[in-house]
């Protein structure tokens, strides 16, 4: 089953996609926020008809302690909106680090910062998409 990796940011909302396979993520685009929640959830709704998804994992930013500050609440709450547009399970899984885990990658590969600002947000999607493939979460039916 091919599942999206999303990273939500204010401005922009990161999106990367698995495999058929279900085993690798990869990078797949960056929506600038529109003028709704609703505008953006359709847009996802595209993007899983397109790909083809059975599932959606959405970032949650914890605190580094592990508790949940506004943002992470502000996160869950969207999942739920989103479960209720997009058709398919939506999940939540913590992206501590993953921004600063995507622009490491990125400087490896030699971008710039005003190349790395263009697509950290898909690879910081798929940093957190891939985290919670390799933890097997695959199996798990228990989205939003």
């Amino acid at each position: 089953m091919r599942v999206l990796g999303i990273d939500l940011g204010s401005k922009r909302i990161g999106i990367a996609a698995s495999d058929r396979s279900g085993t690798i993520a990869s990078p797949l685009v960056v929506l600038n926020r529109g003028a709704s929640q609703r505008v953006d959830h359709a847009e996802i709704l595209k993007i899983v008809q397109e790909e083809e998804a059975g599932a959606i994992v959405v970032g949650l930013p914890l605190n580094m302690d592990g508790s949940e500050g506004t943002a992470a609440k502000s996160a869950r709450m969207e999942a739920d909106r989103m479960a209720t547009v997009v058709g398919v399970p939506v999940y939540i899984h913590d992206e501590r680090r993953s921004t600063v885990e995507g622009d490491r990658v990125l400087m490896e590969r030699g971008l710039n910062a005003q190349d790395r600002r263009k697509v950290i947000d898909k690879v910081a999607a798929a940093v957190i998409l891939q985290s919670w493939l390799d933890a097997g979460n695959l199996g798990d039916n228990r989205g939003r």
